[in-house]
C-alpha cells in the first residue's frame, strides 16, 4: 500500500512538472510555426536569452529573410536582433527593436548604435523592407528582410532583451552574462556558427580571473586569515606560529587581491559604457582599507605600549569591515558575471564551512579563556596594562 502511494506521487509530481513548463520552453527552432505561414529554410536555437532565429538567404539579390523570437525582459519590453559590419558587439550594430506601442500594437524600428549611450532612431546602413513584429504567448517576433553585401558569406549579429520602454524609445537592457554574451557570427548557408568571436573569449577569461582572484583573496583567504589570528592565538603551542600563518594569509589576499583590482580595472577601461557603479564602489573601498591595514602592520607598537589597545581596536575593526565588503562583493561579481549556478553553490559551501569552524572555535576560545580566568582569579590584572596577556574572545 505505501509503495502504491509513492508511486503515485511520484507521477503527481511529473504531471506537475510537464504542465509548469511552458510551450516556449518546450519548442525548438524546428518546431516553431508561424501565424502568417511563412517558412525559413534555416533556424537555430540561440545560446542566450531564450532566442531563437530564423532565415532564408537569397544569394541572387544578397537578401536575407529573418523571424527573430524571445521573449522580452518584461511583458512591456522590447527585442532587437541586429548586424555589426564593422565589430562583433552592439556598438556599430544595425538594429531592428520591436516593442508594443502605447495603444497595444506592435512596432518594429530601425537603431544605428554609435555608442553605448546613444540609442538614436534612424536609417540603417542597408536596406530594410517588410519589416513587421507580433506579440504572444509571452514572446515577440521580429521579421525583416535587409540586403547584405555581395558575395557574404557570413554576418557578425548580435540579439539583446529590455525590461521597458520610455516615450516610444527603449530602456537600457541588463549587463549579466547573458546579455553580454547574446552575439556572434552567423553563417548564411546554415553552417554551424561560432556563438562568440576571439575577443569575447578574451574578454570572458579576464572577466573569469577578475572574479576567481578575488573570490580567492578576499572571499577566502582573507577571512582564513582572520580566523587565524582571532582563535589560535588561544592556544600557546601555537605561538608564534599563528602569526606568521596570519601574516601570511593576509598579505597573500592583499597581492592576489590587488591583481585581481587591477584585472577589473582594465576590464572597466575596456567596457565603454558598462558600469557596474556598486560592485565597482565597493571594490576601491576595499582595495584602500586594505592598503591601509598594510601600512599599519609598520606602526604596529609592542604590545606593552599604551597605544596598543588602540591600535587593537583599529586594525581588528578594519579587518572586520574588509570581511564583509569583501564577501558582499564576491557576490556581487557572481551575480555580474552568471556563471552556472554550481561556482555560485560552491562559494556558499565555503564561506559556510568557515563560517562554521569559527562558530567552533569561538566556543572552544571561550572555554579555554574561561578557564584561565577561573585559574587567576585571585589576580586583578594579569600582567600587562593593555589586556595583551591572554586571548579575549574579542582578540583585543
Amino acid at each position: 500500500m505505501a509503495s502504491l502511494v509513492l508511486l503515485l506521487l511520484q507521477s503527481s509530481l511529473w504531471v506537475t512538472l510537464v504542465l509548469l513548463i511552458s510551450p516556449a520552453q518546450s519548442l525548438t527552432c524546428t518546431t516553431q510555426k508561424f501565424s502568417n505561414n511563412k517558412l525559413y529554410s534555416q533556424c537555430l536555437d540561440l545560446p542566450s536569452l531564450g532566442s531563437y532565429l530564423h532565415w532564408t538567404y537569397d544569394s541572387s539579390n544578397s537578401s536575407l529573410s529573418i523571424a527573430f523570437i524571445a521573449p522580452p525582459a518584461k511583458s512591456d519590453g522590447w527585442i532587437s536582433w541586429a548586424i555589426n559590419p564593422t565589430g562583433t558587439g552592439m556598438v556599430g550594430s544595425q538594429s531592428l527593436i520591436a516593442f508594443k506601442q502605447s495603444d497595444g500594437s506592435m512596432v518594429v524600428k530601425t537603431y544605428d548604435i554609435k555608442s553605448y549611450s546613444s540609442l538614436v532612431e534612424g536609417k540603417l546602413s542597408f536596406d530594410v523592407w517588410d519589416t513587421s513584429a507580433e506579440y504572444s504567448g509571452g514572446v515577440m517576433r521580429i521579421f525583416a528582410k535587409v540586403k547584405l553585401p555581395e558575395k557574404a558569406s557570413s554576418v557578425n549579429h548580435v540579439w539583446q532583451v529590455g525590461p521597458s520602454v520610455a516615450s516610444g524609445r527603449p530602456d537600457a537592457h541588463e549587463f549579466q552574462g547573458a546579455n553580454l554574451n547574446a552575439k556572434g557570427k552567423l553563417s548564411l548557408n546554415g553552417s554551424q556558427i561560432s556563438t562568440t568571436t576571439t575577443s569575447v573569449d578574451s574578454r570572458t577569461k579576464k572577466k573569469n580571473i577578475h572574479g576567481i582572484l578575488n573570490a580567492v583573496s578576499w572571499g577566502i583567504l582573507f577571512p582564513l586569515g582572520v580566523i587565524i589570528a582571532r582563535y589560535l592565538r588561544t592556544f600557546e603551542s601555537a605561538d608564534p606560529a599563528w602569526f606568521y600563518l596570519h601574516a601570511f594569509c593576509q598579505t597573500s589576499s592583499y597581492a592576489i587581491g590587488v591583481a585581481g583590482w587591477a584585472t577589473g580595472i582594465k576590464l572597466g577601461s575596456e567596457s565603454k559604457g558598462i558600469e557596474y557603479t556598486g560592485h565597482r564602489n565597493i571594490g576601491i573601498a576595499l582595495f584602500s582599507l586594505a592598503t591601509l591595514q598594510i601600512f599599519a602592520l609598520f606602526i604596529r607598537p609592542k604590545k606593552d605600549h599604551k597605544y596598543r589597545f588602540y591600535w587593537n581596536i583599529y586594525h581588528h575593526g578594519l579587518g572586520y569591515a574588509i570581511i564583509v565588503l569583501g564577501i558582499l562583493n564576491v557576490f556581487k561579481g557572481i551575480n555580474i558575471l552568471s556563471p552556472a549556478q554550481k561556482w555560485k553553490s560552491a562559494y556558499i559551501i565555503c564561506i559556510a564551512v568557515l563560517g562554521g569552524i569559527a562558530l567552533l572555535l569561538e566556543v572552544i576560545t571561550w572555554i579555554v579563556v574561561l578557564r584561565k580566568k577561573s585559574r587567576r582569579s585571585t589576580k586583578p590584572y594579569d600582567g600587562y596594562n593593555n589586556g595583551q596577556g591572554s586571548q579575549r574572545p574579542l582578540g583585543f
